[in-house]
């Protein structure tokens, strides 16, 4: 028997929380274990979708993500559960 624990998806690699300010970035992975991660699949924060970094609240929280062209804000404790490889910066 095999037991796979994941412990915090910010370890291995870069998150959501990790792209600057007009970075774009692909989801590769969620961890969606928590509700409120859950809730935000249903705007569209999944795998394979291209998101950008259009800002964030002073003090840095919450972030503005640009999705399918429409803005969605998030917390960084909430960004930290998707997995993303950066692919260039934004306009």
């Amino acid at each position: 028997m095999r037991i796979i624990i994941i412990l915090c998806m910010s370890t291995n690699g870069t998150t959501l929380e990790g792209l600057g300010h007009g970075q774009r970035g692909v989801i590769r992975a969620v961890d969606a274990q928590c509700p409120q991660v859950q809730r935000l699949m249903t705007l569209g924060l999944v795998e394979g979708a291209e998101v950008v970094v259009a800002g964030s609240a002073i003090g840095g929280d919450p972030l503005e993500l640009r999705l399918f062209g429409r803005g969605i804000s998030l917390r960084r404790e909430q960004a930290r559960h998707f997995s993303v490889t950066p692919v260039g910066s934004g306009d």
